[in-house]
């Protein structure tokens, strides 16, 4: 039976080392954050998945960015930090993002969000606070219904996405449209009504 490669690697193996160089990463700038006492949550794919591997691990997602959540009078400590152990500071489409090597892709950046702020002008609402935040993998995250809310907020097909998963894992059921504001409590009763799209 033939093996797909890649440029003479075998491609699981290549894959396999993709989802570490990511794991790797939020490792390190974990690390990075701790060390310089940056407070920060982690937010995005990671967080989703260390939600749901609470209740599911066979329903875990890869994801391919490390995305942190910072106060704005933070970022520049973080920054320094960031930048003090090789990292390279990177804004595109008005995202602030660092990235290991002048080179490298967005798609490999640690991306940054700042709270209080509003992402795209079309948000409902600004970014939530760090605080209160949740312990998982040796890394903060937001609570599950911040991180929820923040997803609603954004609902992008990817955030569509990560709240799928947390609805078929049971994080999510048919009491929690009521929590929200109107908009992101219709957005989320639209998955729960329809989660096959």
């Amino acid at each position: 039976m033939a093996e797909f490669r890649y440029k003479g690697e075998v491609l699981w193996q290549r894959m396999e080392r993709a989802v570490e160089r990511v794991n790797e990463r939020l490792r390190k700038t974990v690390s990075i954050l701790e060390q310089a006492e940056v407070p920060y949550a982690v937010i995005g794919g990671h967080a989703v998945r260390a939600w749901v591997a609470q209740a599911d691990i066979a329903a875990v997602r890869t994801t391919q960015d490390v995305n942190i959540l910072v106060r704005p009078d933070d970022f520049e400590a973080l920054r320094q930090a960031m930048e003090g152990v090789g990292f390279f500071y990177r804004q595109t489409a008005g995202v602030d993002m660092f990235v290991e090597h002048p080179e490298a892709s967005a798609r490999d950046a640690v991306h940054v969000t700042l709270v209080g702020q509003m992402i795209r002008p079309d948000d409902v609402e600004a970014n939530p606070d760090i605080e209160p935040s949740e312990t998982a993998d040796d890394f903060r995250t937001l609570p599950l219904q911040s991180l929820v809310r923040m997803k609603l907020n954004s609902y992008r097909r990817k955030d569509q996405v990560h709240l799928l998963d947390m609805i078929s894992v049971g994080l999510i059921d048919s009491s929690w449209p009521s929590r929200f504001p109107n908009e992101l409590g219709n957005r989320l009763q639209h998955l729960l009504d329809d989660p096959d799209g």
